[in-house]
């Protein structure tokens, strides 16, 4: 399998599962036009799938190092399969709350919220479980960016939504989110043996593995919590199965393509969990929240109106952000 042999490429490959990460609530927002976001989400959990099961069969049977794809599927424990699967549970409850955030906040709230909580929260977790780095100046990084996301707190409340009742479920609906997004990664890790991909042992799972197993959690899991949602959903009247199967083909390859989009930015953090450890993989991967603030504010005009105080809370957010991230990259060299 194809493993990362130093940490600037693994910091390298975190970025760009920051821009994964942080791009994909664009094609839920392009699919809003006219797809409820419940039917858009069996789409991407289908692209999440396929990417797990494309990676695993190129990257994950190539090269001489470490186990490849379907021989470590084969010897994975059921300890690991479980806690890889119960990461993609976890997730998947997560994310089904981040995305109706967005269908009902937008980018720029529900990212910064949502994920920048998930961000802070789930670095402690995945360092006290893993450590790696140097926790002063990571740390330091982590209060950089919790003080960014009280700055878009505050940037939004000061917004005029026209349903400030929707508003405040959106607000709520991410902070949910964030809070069981901190502790999905650390079920994943702990079923791959971060430590040695080269030589990985017996019973646990490579990153390839280890992330199909995880794509299979939420898949399975969708037919519980999907299916709920459609039925009493957050806004809105219920949906339907039969609705989802009269989609045009282009309106569901919006949803796979965002599956195959953000599923690649998390199979490269996997990867880079050999050199970078779980914390600042998963910290500067989680970066996503600054990208989608990104595209919220200057593509989506989430905040279009807001007034000086309003930019002024913008610009302290991004650079806050930029700041933190910057501190947990210098953590990792230390």
């Amino acid at each position: 399998m194809y493993i990362i042999e130093s940490y600037s490429l693994a910091v390298v490959f975190t970025i760009v599962t920051m821009l994964c990460w942080g791009s994909w609530g664009n094609t839920q927002k392009l699919a809003a036009k006219n797809w409820r976001y419940e039917l858009f989400y069996w789409d991407y959990v289908i692209g999440v799938v396929l990417l797990g099961l494309i990676v695993g069969l190129t990257l994950g049977s190539t090269g001489d190092q470490g186990r490849s794809f379907i021989t470590d599927l084969g010897q994975v424990s059921s300890a690991n399969i479980w806690s890889a699967i119960l990461g993609g549970i976890i997730f998947n409850a997560s994310n089904i709350l981040l995305s109706a955030s967005i269908s009902i906040a937008g980018m720029a709230v529900a990212f910064p919220l949502g994920v920048g909580l998930a961000l802070v929260l789930g670095v402690i977790i995945n360092y006290m479980s893993s450590p790696k780095g140097d926790p002063m100046i990571l740390f330091a990084g982590v209060a950089l960016i919790m003080i960014a996301i009280i700055f878009n707190g505050i940037a939004s409340g000061k917004m005029k939504k026209a349903d400030k009742a929707a508003s405040s479920k959106g607000i709520w609906l991410a902070i949910v989110a964030g809070i069981l997004m901190s502790v999905f990664y650390r079920f994943v890790a702990a079923a791959m043996d971060v430590n040695n991909f080269e030589s990985p042992t017996p019973g646990m799972a490579t990153p390839y593995s280890a992330f199909f197993i995880f794509t299979l959690g939420m898949l399975a899991s969708n037919f519980v919590f999907n299916t709920f949602i459609m039925n009493k959903p957050f806004v809105g009247v219920p949906v339907t199965y039969g609705q989802y199967f009269k989609g045009s083909f282009p309106t569901h390859m919006v949803g796979i393509i965002g599956g195959l989009i953000w599923g690649l930015g998390t199979v490269l953090s996997f990867m880079a969990a050999g050199k970078a450890g779980a914390a600042i993989s998963y910290g500067l991967g989680q970066g996503a929240t600054m990208v989608a603030a990104l595209w919220g504010v200057f593509i989506w005009k989430e905040f279009k109106g807001g007034g000086r105080n309003v930019n002024l809370l913008l610009f302290l957010m991004f650079v806050l952000f930029i700041s933190g991230l910057a501190l947990i990259i210098l953590s990792g060299g230390n």
